[in-house]
């Protein structure tokens, strides 16, 4: 697994690097936003651990640069500040995970194998096919229509988890623990944030929308609202 890890504060960036590397994985350290996003552009990496602020710009450009250049691969967002707007901008900005200074290393690593984990494609289930929606898990490719439809990492996997269980209702509680791994604050809007977000690139100006809410249960993927 080779990581780019983008981090201004050279003893941070340090330990971590050594810490990671000791652990079996490759991994290229980038000290400013500049040097980050054209190291991202170059090289194709597992995981991108990201700093909030860098002395040259906003981790959160940096992100939203990434995924317009179309790095569709996790990024785990690194902050001194753990407030839940500071958390949810992060998240909307295209970071997959957030951790808050300072950090338990094994708690990184944690962190990092369980987002391996969900990032790996799904191998009982390679395609999957609704309405004239078309997923490809491995490489994945979503079209909808014909039209090639790009996904952040999470949009993607949100995706994919709806497609899994296409037809029923899944809880919001279910989806936090299947999509983001880990619990949110119950004042937290980040799956209705990206619900929107996947209405707008697979639903919109659509005759059919796929992605239905169940007000008070959860959500639904199916061609048609079903009563239940």
């Amino acid at each position: 697994m080779n990581i780019l890890l983008i981090e201004d504060e050279k003893k941070i960036a340090s330990f971590v690097r050594n810490g990671l590397k000791a652990e079996g994985y490759g991994v290229d350290c980038a000290h400013s936003a500049r040097d980050g996003v054209f190291m991202a552009s170059e090289c194709q990496y597992d995981l991108i651990v990201l700093d909030l602020k860098l002395g040259d710009g906003d981790g959160v450009e940096v992100c939203r640069t990434l995924r317009k250049m179309g790095r569709t691969g996790p990024i785990m967002m690194l902050t001194a500040r753990d407030s839940v707007s500071e958390r949810v901008l992060g998240l909307d900005s295209g970071a997959d995970d957030y951790m808050t200074k300072p950090f338990s290393f094994e708690e990184l690593l944690a962190r990092i194998r369980a987002m391996h984990r969900r990032f790996q494609p799904a191998e009982a289930n390679p395609s999957y096919q609704i309405d004239d929606l078309h997923v490809e898990m491995e490489s994945r490719s979503v079209r909808r229509g014909g039209r090639n439809i790009l996904l952040s990492g999470t949009e993607f996997r949100l995706l994919a988890f709806l497609l899994q269980n296409t037809h029923r209702v899944v809880s919001k509680s279910l989806i936090l623990e299947k999509v983001w791994g880990y619990d949110f604050s119950p004042e937290s809007n980040i799956i209705e944030v990206y619900i929107k977000y996947l209405r707008e690139k697979i639903d919109k100006g659509q005759m059919r929308p796929l992605i239905h809410t169940i007000h008070g249960v959860g959500y639904r993927l199916c061609v048609a609202e079903l009563s239940i």
